[in-house]
Order: C-alpha cells, then structure tokens, then sequence
C-alpha cells in the first residue's frame, strides 16, 4: 500500500464513542471499535465528516458517538477496506496508520444519519457478521 503525501491544511476527523481530550493519542494495539473488538494494528482516520459521523455512530460502546479533529504523526495510507474495493478513487478519503493520531479538536455540532439509514447500515454490518466477515475489514475471523 503507498504512502499518501498529506495536502498543506487538510483537516482529518476520527469517529468513536472514547471520551478524549486535546492532546491525547489514539493508537494501534488497542480493542478495535468494531466486530469482536480485535486488538487493532491500524487506526483510522478521514477527511470527510460523514466518513467519521458513520465511525461515531457505529462504535461499540455505551457513550455518546464522538467526533474527534485529529493529526497523523506519522506516515498515513489509504485504507483498503473501502479504496478501489469498494469507492475506486477514495471518495471517502479514508486513510489507515500504524503510528498514533494526535486529537487537537472536537466536533460537537455535527449531525447524525437518519434514524432508518443507520438501521440499514447495522443491518448490513449484522448480515457481514453472519458471514464470518468482520465489518471494516474484509476478513474472516
């Protein structure tokens, strides 16, 4: 997978349910946020808001769904679960690290899927989940 050159002022967002603060790191080697919460070798990030409203909002976990403004302090690479798999050219401009996001910010005035979009999207999840197939990845597990 080939390194991505980050264009000057591209701002990145990460969605999840973690109660986070500026400054903190958000790194790989933890429980994933999604299927049986593997321990995760990648974190995820996007440059598109709706991309990290669906990250937030299918979390596993009790809390809110969060939106976070993050900074890669490494090297970033599309992500491949969704890239030419799924949106030839990375419309979602999903990304993927080993190296940890720095959270500078917070969205709070975002505004979630409609209530039967959401439901269609964990359907779908649920059905994948059926199959062996662990949602984001693409793997069997």
């Amino acid at each position: 997978m080939a390194l991505i050159d980050i264009p000057e002022g591209l701002q990145f967002f990460h969605g999840t349910k973690a109660d986070l603060k500026p400054g903190d790191l958000i790194e790989p080697g933890r429980s994933s946020n999604f299927g049986k919460r593997k321990m995760a070798v990648y974190v995820y990030l996007t440059a598109t808001l709706d991309a990290a409203t669906w990250g937030a909002e299918l979390a596993i976990g009790d809390g809110p769904g969060r939106i976070y403004i993050v900074e890669p302090t490494g090297p970033i690479e599309d992500d491949p679960n969704l890239t030419d798999k799924r949106f030839p050219g990375n419309p979602t401009k999903s990304y993927r690290t080993k190296e940890p996001l720095r959270v500078t910010g917070e969205i709070t005035d975002w505004k979630g899927h409609a209530p039967e979009q959401l439901q269609a999207m964990k359907d779908a999840v649920a059905r994948l989940a059926a199959q062996g197939i662990e949602a984001g990845t693409n793997q069997r597990f």
